[in-house]
Formats: C-alpha cells, structure tokens, sequence
C-alpha cells in the first residue's frame, strides 16, 4: 500500500511538471500575474483564492470590468484555471454565472478591442527614413518584424543559427512560437524586396554582417519583446505619426492588412503569421477591403 502510495505521489509529481512545460515561461509569467491581481482581489475581501469557486469568479470579472477590456476579463479566467490545474484543483470556468455574468458584461462594454494601429507600406516608409543611418539593428528590427508578420516574441528569440541566407532571400527558423508551445518550429521565408531601401534581406545582411563578431549560440535582436514595442513608437513619433496608436503588434498587423490589401490569399497569410484559425486574419482582410469593396464605389455623385 505504502509502495503504491509512494507510486501515485510521484505520478502526481510527474504530470504537474508536465503541465508546467505544456506553457513557456513568458506565458507561466503571464499566468501568475493575473493570479497576483485575483489573490489580491480575494484577500481584500476574504475569499479564498485557491481553490476558489465559480461565484467568487464572477464577482471578480464584475469588479475588473468597471476598468478593464473584455479581453482582459476572458484571460484572467483564463490564467485562474490554469493555476488550479497546476496546484491539482478543479475549477468549472464554464459554469452559467460565469458564462452568463460574462455575456451582460460583453452586451454592455462590447467586446470589440480597441486595436493599436498597423503599421502599413506609407507608415513603413516614414518610419524606416526617419532613422539614423547607424542604427542598422533598428531598421533590420522593423523590417523583418513587418516583412515576416513575427509575434514580439518571436522577433526577440531569433538566433544567429536560425537564420539563412539563400539566392532569394532569408529563411528564418521559428522553434517556438504562441501558437506552438511544443516547439515543432517553422520556416519564414522572406524574399529580396526590389527596392534596396526597404529591403528586410538586405537590411537584416548588413546588420548581421558589420555587427555579429561572435556568432554563435547568439541572439539577433538582443532586447526584450517590451522594447519592440518601445523602438517602433520611438520611430513612429520621429516620423510624425500618432506614437501612442502604434506598438509591438503593429508590424504583424501591418504586414497582414497589407498582403490582404495587395490581393494575397488567406491561407498565404497564415501560412507567414502562423495564425491557426481564420478569425483574426479575416478580420484583417476585412480591415484591408474596407474601401476597395465599398458599395459607395458604385454611386457617383
């Protein structure tokens, strides 16, 4: 009995680091920062956070809505359920006051996010002449961060090794992305623009080639995903545009409203995005259409 015991504990064990290395670290960060806000929320009030129940829950969503997006609300349920799954407890996040105190909060607020700016081919244009001929990192930054439609994160974990140069441009090895936390990896390829100055090949060449001394086990971009977002509105209000409607994701967005501008299929976009359902890529589409399909075209006054 003692042995099976003993047995059951270290299964126990095993599969709570299982659970753990399902996410990566960034998103484990993530979850525990929303946790801290909920512990918070419960001991001012004297709820037990962990193991909580789903009234509990609902009375937090109802207070965070008075300041937060929706948005924010679906990932803080999101983040309380993992932490108990990771502690061993069950918590029934589909329970009906949940889901229905969450359905009056959306016909209230809306759910629609208030989305930073893409960054498209005009906006590109200014930004990259608006920075020093120096700052070789930058420009190659913003260009492949546009160019391959690349997640923060994934910009500030491209290694030396990841990268290769072939005769139509760069192929940039992913490991691991959001949408692939078990690191099977994918390729992005990026092919040489014709208009040398706006080229992400030739920029992120010339960064690697005149800065990159030692060059192995070394990171590309050595800056966190913050600073993309920091290096992008430094550029932005350089240029003249409006800093705070641009950020991180501006690239990523930009690059996939503008390939739906220019006649790109969906799947091609995905394909560069690694978006795994059409959702979001048709809502960029649709952003991309808004005037070129527009039936005020037909009426002429």
């Amino acid at each position: 009995m003692n042995n099976l015991t003993t047995d059951l504990k270290s299964l126990e064990i095993e599969t709570l680091k299982n659970l753990k290395n399902s996410k990566s670290n960034n998103t484990l960060r993530a979850y525990q920062s929303d946790f801290r806000d909920f512990s918070s929320f419960c001991a001012k009030n004297s709820f037990s956070a962990i193991p909580t129940q789903p009234k509990i829950i609902a009375l937090y969503i109802t207070n965070l809505s008075k300041s937060s997006k929706f948005s924010t609300l679906k990932r803080r349920i999101a983040s309380i359920s993992v932490i108990h799954k990771l502690k061993g407890h069950y918590l029934d996040t589909k329970h009906p006051i949940i889901m229905e105190n969450l359905h009056g909060i959306k016909r209230t607020l809306g759910s629609r996010q208030k989305a930073k700016k893409p960054i498209l081919i005009n906006d590109l244009k200014l930004i990259i002449k608006a920075i020093d001929k120096e700052k070789i990192r930058d420009k190659a930054l913003i260009l492949i961060g546009f160019a391959g439609g690349f997640r923060r994160s994934e910009l500030v974990n491209i290694y030396y090794e990841d990268v290769e140069f072939v005769n139509e441009g760069v192929k940039i090895l992913i490991k691991r992305s959001k949408t692939d936390q078990s690191g099977e990896g994918s390729i992005k390829a990026i092919p040489y623009f014709d208009n040398k100055e706006f080229c992400p090949v030739k920029a992120l060449k010339n960064y690697i080639d005149e800065k990159f001394t030692n060059k192995n086990d070394t990171k590309i971009f050595d800056i966190s995903d913050k600073s993309v977002a920091l290096i992008i509105k430094k550029y932005a209000e350089r240029a003249g545009l409006d800093s705070s409607k641009y950020a991180g994701h501006s690239l990523r967005s930009g690059f996939a409203t503008t390939a739906a501008e220019f006649g790109a299929e969906e799947r091609n976009i995905m394909a560069m995005t690694g978006h795994k359902t059409t959702q979001m890529v048709r809502r960029y589409i649709q952003e991309a259409n808004l005037f070129k399909n527009n039936a005020l075209n037909k009426i002429k006054i």
